[in-house]
């Protein structure tokens, strides 16, 4: 089913080139918040339109994926993820119902960012980790 994602990256590469033409691709309606502008300005921005509703879900991408993911994290109702592999980005939106995908430009090639992709925006929360993810706000 088809979703708003907010988008933002620190810088604009090949990868950031294919993870906006893979989702538009499937349907999904690309907010982009901001392309090679500082990594805290892209998790904030990418953070603030998911928490205000105005996005479903985010996608953040730097160098290593951690600056965005905290970046994102500091706004109150973003439990963003840094994923490396299907498997992770499934658990983090299942037990830990992560709404925004961090992924390192560095070592993340199109096959892997496009399986995480589809494991992130296939995957419900489990409603029986609904009071741990919860607590965090």
């Amino acid at each position: 089913m088809p979703v708003r994602i907010a988008f933002g990256t620190d810088e604009c590469t090949q990868l950031t080139d294919h993870l906006k033409t893979r989702l538009t691709e499937h349907g999904h309606e690309l907010i982009v918040v901001g392309e090679g502008i500082a990594w805290p300005d892209a998790g904030r921005g990418v953070g603030e339109a998911v928490a205000t509703g105005r996005a479903d879900l985010g996608v953040v991408c730097c160098w290593t994926g951690t600056g965005v993911s905290i970046a994102a994290n500091k706004v109150p109702g973003v439990r963003a993820a840094l994923c490396t592999d299907r498997a992770t980005a499934e658990g983090a939106r299942k037990w830990n119902d992560a709404n925004v995908l961090a992924l390192g430009l560095r070592l993340t090639s199109p096959t892997v960012a496009d399986e995480m992709l589809d494991a992130f925006l296939a995957t419900e929360p489990d409603e029986s980790e609904a009071a741990n993810y919860r607590k965090l706000g």
